[in-house]
């Protein structure tokens, strides 16, 4: 076992509990879901050893299992899920198999280096900022940030209730497709037809594809030159292939993200705030600097956040609509395992502008890999309705086949 990805492993730690459509698939799941008889840790060594094992699974571990797929272990994050670095300061910082000299991205790490070294099919995560997006941006996996509220999330430790989803990876769309089928096979949150008529362009549609009316692919390039040149240049690109039309979302992304950061901030301390203050010295630097920042957020601040969140959602979903949105996963390529923190905190701060916009909005996002020009991973993020979350997945299956050649 590989302590770096794996918290506790088995063969299968959990069976399936039907032969269901995802009979035959593993998971690795994130240290912040109900798994029974076992604790949830939340990548804090302290935090674990107070904790009791849970009396039932998650919601969604247990669709999962009913699905016919088999849990393989409990996989690490970073410490609470507050980074998207990939590391942990006690546990260390998983290998990434795309890239050995990069950081994995985080902070579904363990999941995502489980499923991208062959270890199981299903990485099943969180995505709070981007903690879906940006390990399989950095790793060359397929990824998807749920809308928001759609699926069950009881069992789940919250850092943020406002933009928590759940999410997962995969190394191909065939199995994120798979477990998107299964999760809203029996979802109470209906999931709309198919984002985009112009799927037609990337394959042959079904009737169902085809009856969509007025949809079409949107890049604003102002947004996507937000991102490093080559990353911007390799997006826009792809964007151009897939026939995107070029809007303008004229958002206020500094002030965006400022108060998404404040409204995150303002959530994690009122969630682990007490617990932080009774363990002093639990969290590294990185995750405890973050927190220590978070605590000196008051609600004034945060209710005058608030609102420019509501605003800004407002914008986005407008802009939007039933269109569907092309940009880069992520504002650069992995950065190097030896990097500073100070550089660490500027890639994490350029690429959560571009990957709060979901976040906020509330919106699903699925994340395809880039044909691999440079040597280093990256990925082209799809912003969809909501509720349109396995159409998102098929029009994404159609861009990447366009993309193949790019």
């Amino acid at each position: 076992m590989d302590a770096t990805v794996w918290r506790v492993v088995g063969s299968p730690l959990v069976a399936a509990t039907s032969a269901g459509p995802l009979a035959g698939h593993t998971v690795a799941v994130k240290d912040l879901f109900a798994v029974a008889g076992h604790p949830i840790g939340a990548g804090v060594e302290d935090f674990l050893a107070g904790r009791a094992p849970e009396p039932r699974h998650a919601a969604v571990v247990a669709a999962l299992l009913a699905a016919g797929a088999a849990v393989t272990g409990i996989a690490r994050t970073d410490e609470f899920a507050y980074s998207i670095t990939g590391g942990n300061g006690r546990t260390g910082m998983p290998v990434n198999p795309a890239a050995p000299h990069r950081v994995p991205g985080g902070s579904s790490s363990g999941p995502a280096v489980a499923v991208a070294r062959g270890e199981v099919s299903i990485g099943l995560g969180t995505d709070t900022a981007g903690s879906i997006r940006v390990p399989a941006s950095y790793q060359g996996l397929w990824g998807i940030r749920t809308t928001h509220q759609s699926l069950d999330t009881t069992g789940l430790l919250p850092l943020a209730p406002s933009f928590d989803t759940i999410g997962w990876l995969a190394r191909d769309a065939v199995a994120l497709l798979a477990v998107a089928d299964a999760l809203y096979a029996n979802s109470v949150v209906p999931q709309q037809g198919p984002v985009s008529d112009s799927a037609s362009r990337f394959g042959a549609p079904g009737a169902a594809e085809s009856s969509a009316e007025g949809a079409e692919l949107v890049v604003d390039p102002v947004l996507s030159a937000a991102a490093e040149p080559e990353i911007a240049e390799q997006s826009l690109r792809a964007a151009v292939e897939l026939g995107a039309r070029p809007i303008a979302l004229r958002g206020e992304l500094d002030r965006w993200f400022a108060a998404f950061r404040t409204v995150q901030a303002h959530e994690a301390w009122a969630g682990h705030g007490d617990w932080l203050g009774a363990h002093p010295g639990a969290l590294e630097p990185e995750v405890g600097d973050r927190f220590a920042w978070a605590a000196t957020v008051t609600a004034d601040g945060a209710a005058a956040a608030r609102k420019v969140v509501a605003e800004a959602a407002a914008r986005i979903r407008g802009t939007i609509g039933h269109r569907v949105l092309v940009l880069p996963t992520t504002a650069g390529p992995p950065p190097s395992r030896e990097a500073d923190q100070r550089t660490r905190d500027a890639v994490r701060s350029a690429t959560l502008r571009l990957t709060c916009l979901a976040s906020i909005a509330g919106l699903p996002a699925v994340t395809l890999p880039l044909p691999n020009r440079h040597g280093l991973p990256a990925g082209l993020c799809l912003i969809g309705a909501a509720d349109t979350d396995r159409a998102l997945i098929h029009l994404a299956t159609r861009c990447a086949a366009r993309l193949a050649n790019l």
